[in-house]
């Protein structure tokens, strides 16, 4: 396969999963970079038609992953801050008047509980998913850089 793909090809290609860590210094980076040398090269050149919709799928993938992760941490979140907020007598009229005193401590002895065991689990997986993106985009962008066709794990295949 290497001696069929053209050095600019092979270029083009690696610098297109080399720029999603821009959105480290642009918001969405990650997609409008890729996004823009994918299409403007993708009818030209089907090696990078090939890795622009690889990289293009990985980041939508993440995205989709690390949505998902925030969206099931978010009550072990409020269930650290406010352990009282999923006892729903508080939503009875006999509770009513207790709202104007609402007040944040934190208690040390109780703070540890039994909800930072799934909490830990997920900032774990957020983390593995940052180490991930790492890895596989270099991983992607030496191996393409070399002409081979490289393909991204844990991908849905939003761009066909």
């Amino acid at each position: 396969m290497t001696e069929t793909v053209t050095k600019h090809e092979r270029n083009l290609s690696a610098l297109i999963h080399a720029s999603t860590f821009s959105k480290y210094f642009i918001p969405f980076g990650n997609f409008i970079i890729p996004l823009v040398l994918w299409t403007a090269n993708k009818k030209e050149y089907d090696f990078v038609d090939h890795n622009g919709k690889q990289a293009l799928n990985f980041q939508i993938s993440l995205l989709l992953y690390s949505i998902l992760i925030g969206m099931v941490s978010i009550p072990f979140f409020l269930g650290g801050i406010l352990p009282n907020i999923f006892d729903f007598d508080n939503f009875g009229l006999s509770n009513l008047h207790d709202f104007n005193s609402i007040n944040f401590h934190f208690d040390s002895d109780n703070f540890f509980g039994p909800w930072m065991i799934p909490a830990g689990l997920l900032v774990f997986a957020q983390s593995a998913l940052f180490i991930i993106n790492i890895v596989y985009t270099i991983l992607a962008t030496i191996r393409t850089n070399e002409g081979e066709h490289f393909e991204y794990p844990l991908t849905i295949k939003f761009i066909k």
